[in-house]
């Protein structure tokens, strides 16, 4: 047997009880999980009832003690939150160990702090469980698909808006009344603000994209639209065109164009293979030189799937504690210039639109006539019926430059046949 390594664990809910139950069942899984011990464990509350039985005497509340602990080799940071989180990674590093996090807020937004500051200190950042729960995509990126120029990240990344889209297309049912059946379900938390905002999705993809294109990003510059104004309407309309509704989170980067980073809900074809993808999954599609297609699919949250990859963090750690500092050049993160993305005005997409119209002759005349004055090139432009004794136009885009397009739409909504224009969604097209 080689050396013991002592971890500290801070944060002992869903995640850190699923680490914890890894950590003391090492029986069929990698034997360098025999080398890893939990030495302390910090928890707000020492008298909780626990699924996983542990000493009692690992609890502590004091959870800077866990960081300054000099017997201590590798932090695991399950907390989640942006405070205490972040001080208690900074002050880890600064005290000499490792990291291990699944917190993929505090990596997005105080990433370049902390890995400058692992970088100074010599010692290992590892996130795969911040992103995707137990699907291995950091590490691929890292270091499976270097070989590889990637073009385009494209994934569902937020098991929560997932599983009400999926619930909204299944049932033909609206936002409000499944979100709260998703609550009731546990499915969905109290105030799920950062799921159905995108902003969950959106510290992910910038993780992903910094990763993926080499540079650092900005979390406060990736468009982020959510998904609480998609009706059952829409997903009706959409299924009727050959599409489903996902929220996606999109990296890619045209020749000699900046990067795009984006959140939005998005028309995805039938045929697609994250059309398919249901229920709280995740999966990523990435689009790769010479590589081609691949996909990672699986579980993207949830006690087991999260602390599969906090644990295959930590054995890839253990592997390589006894060459001292970190050095692995695929698994230390080196600094990066900061990379500019493109502003959505100027982003290529294709677009679908619903409009409520006075039904008069002449009304779609209009409307392409409008849209042909902003280079906005219709796929189709239809009347699908009535409501309330408008028409109901749809129309889809072939792909425009989105401030074209906005402004075609501005233009729209301003005239007197328009009566509203209720909703404006992306559709995913090869560029």
């Amino acid at each position: 047997m080689g050396l013991m390594y002592h971890i500290g664990l801070l944060g002992l809910g869903t995640v850190g009880g699923g680490v914890a139950q890894i950590l003391t069942d090492p029986a069929g899984r990698h034997p360098l999980l025999k080398e890893l011990a939990i030495a302390q464990v910090g928890v707000r509350n020492r008298h909780k009832p626990r699924a996983v039985e542990l000493d009692p005497q690992l609890f502590t509340t004091d959870l800077e003690s866990i960081v300054t602990n000099p017997n201590i080799d590798i932090v695991v940071e399950v907390l989640g939150g942006i405070e205490p989180a972040r001080s208690l990674i900074l002050k880890a590093i600064a005290h000499g160990k490792h990291i291990v996090t699944a917190n993929k807020a505090v990596i997005a937004r105080h990433g370049d702090e902390i890995f400058d500051a692992a970088n100074a200190q010599g010692v290992y950042v590892m996130l795969e469980a911040a992103v995707a729960g137990g699907i291995p995509v950091i590490q691929a990126l890292k270091q499976s698909l270097g070989a590889n120029r990637i073009h385009s990240v494209t994934a569902i990344l937020n098991g929560t808006t997932n599983y009400i889209l999926t619930r909204m297309q299944q049932e033909r049912g609206d936002f409000a009344p499944i979100l709260a059946d998703a609550q009731r379900l546990g499915y969905a938390e109290a105030d799920p603000s950062a799921d159905i905002e995108g902003w969950d999705a959106a510290d992910k993809i910038a993780i992903l994209a910094s990763l993926a294109f080499g540079g650092r990003i900005r979390r406060e510059e990736v468009y982020c639209e959510g998904i609480s104004g998609i009706t059952a309407v829409d997903i009706t309309y959409a299924e009727k065109l050959g599409f489903r509704i996902k929220l996606l989170a999109i990296a890619r980067q045209l020749s000699a164009q900046p990067l795009e980073v984006r959140v939005h809900p998005t028309l995805v074809p039938l045929e697609h293979p994250l059309a398919g993808v249901n229920d709280v999954f995740n999966a990523i599609l990435l689009e790769a030189e010479p590589l081609g297609q691949v996909m990672f699919y699986g579980p993207g949250a949830g006690s087991g799937a999260t602390a599969s990859a906090v644990v295959a963090d930590l054995i890839n750690i253990a592997a390589l504690l006894p060459q001292g500092r970190a050095s692995h050049p695929l698994l230390t993160r080196q600094p990066d210039q900061l990379m500019p993305l493109l502003p959505m005005a100027e982003v290529d997409s294709r677009f679908y639109a619903r409009v409520h119209a006075q039904d008069h002759p002449g009304v779609l005349g209009k409307l392409g006539t409008c849209f042909g004055h902003h280079n906005v090139s219709l796929e189709s432009l239809v009347q699908i019926g009535s409501h309330n004794e408008l028409a109901e136009i749809v129309i889809v885009t072939h792909h425009v430059r989105e401030g074209e397009f906005r402004q075609a739409m501005a233009e729209i909504a301003q005239m007197s046949d328009i009566a509203a224009v209720p909703s404006i969604l992306r559709v995913l097209g090869t560029s």
